[in-house]
C-alpha cells in the first residue's frame, strides 16, 4: 500500500510539473510569435493600428501569464489561492472576449476603407468561427471546477487553440503569403498549417497521459477532433455566401 501511495504521488508530482511546462511554452509561443509583428514594431514605434488592437494584444498575453501563475499555484499546493483567483480569471477572460469581437469589426472596417472589404470577411472567419469554440471551451472547464482532470485538459484545449494567431505570425512573416506582403488579410486556408502546428501540444498532452495513465483522457481525443473539424470547417465555410451575409451583418454592428 505504501508503494502505491509513493507511486500514485509521484504521478501526481509528474503531471503538476508538466502542465507548467506546457504553460511556460504556452508563454514563449505567445510572446515570441508576435515579435516581429506586434512587439517588435510597438517598441520601434512603428506598428500602427486600431486602439483595440494594442488593448487586444496586451489582454491576451497577460491571459497567458495569468494561466502559467494559475498552473504554478496548483502545482505547487497552493489550491485555495489558484481558486481565490479563479474569478479574476474569469472576468479576464470575458473581457478578452468581447475585445475580439470589437478588434475583428475594427479591422473589417479598416480593410473596408482600403478596398479589401471581401477579403477582410473571408478571413474574419478565421476568429469568428474559432470564437464560439473558445467560449465554449471556457465555460465547459469552469463548469468543471470540481473535476480537476476534467478541468485541466479543457484549459489546455483552450490555450493550444489560443496558440494559432501566434504560430500563424511566424508563418506570415517567413513565408509571406499572398496578400500579406501587401498588408491585405490572407486568404483563410493560411490558417491550417498553424492550426495543426497549435494541436501539436494537445499530441504532446495525449502522449503525457499514455505513459501517466495509460491512454489518452477523452478530452484530449473528442476535443482535439473537434478543434480539428473546426478549424477545417471554417476554411471551407469561409468560401460560402452564407458566411460572407452573416460577415455583413457582423460588421453592420458597428456602424
Amino acid at each position: 500500500m505504501n508503494t502505491t501511495a509513493i507511486a500514485g504521488n509521484g504521478v501526481r508530482a509528474e503531471g503538476r510539473r508538466f502542465y507548467v511546462w506546457m504553460a511556460g511554452a504556452f508563454i514563449l509561443v505567445a510572446f515570441g510569435g508576435f515579435v516581429p509583428t506586434f512587439w517588435a514594431p510597438v517598441v520601434a514605434g512603428t506598428f500602427h493600428a486600431p486602439p483595440i488592437i494594442h488593448i487586444h494584444g496586451i489582454l491576451m498575453f497577460a491571459w497567458v501569464c495569468f494561466y502559467f501563475v494559475q498552473t504554478t499555484l496548483i502545482a505547487t499546493g497552493r489550491t485555495l489561492d489558484h481558486r481565490s483567483w479563479g474569478l479574476a480569471g474569469i472576468a479576464l477572460f470575458s473581457v478578452i472576449a468581447c475585445a475580439i469581437l470589437v478588434g475583428e469589426m475594427a479591422v473589417i472596417k479598416r480593410d473596408e476603407a482600403a478596398g479589401m472589404g471581401d477579403a477582410a470577411r473571408r478571413f474574419a472567419a478565421v476568429t469568428l468561427c474559432a470564437w464560439p469554440l473558445m467560449v465554449g471551451l471556457f465555460a465547459t472547464a469552469i463548469a468543471n471546477t470540481r473535476r480537476p482532470q476534467v478541468h485541466k485538459r479543457v484549459m489546455t484545449l483552450l490555450m493550444a487553440a489560443m496558440m494559432t494567431p501566434a504560430i500563424a505570425r511566424v508563418f506570415l512573416t517567413l513565408l509571406a503569403p499572398a496578400g500579406a506582403a501587401a498588408g491585405g488579410p490572407p486568404p483563410p486556408f493560411v490558417s491550417i498549417p498553424p492550426s495543426l502546428v497549435a494541436d501539436l501540444f494537445i499530441v504532446v498532452a495525449m502522449v503525457h497521459d499514455w505513459r501517466t495513465r495509460g491512454r489518452p483522457h477523452p478530452v484530449y481525443v473528442y476535443g482535439g477532433a473537434i478543434l480539428l473539424a473546426q478549424q477545417v470547417l471554417t476554411v471551407l465555410f469561409a468560401s460560402t455566401a452564407t458566411w460572407m451575409a452573416i460577415a455583413r451583418a457582423f460588421e453592420s454592428l458597428a456602424g
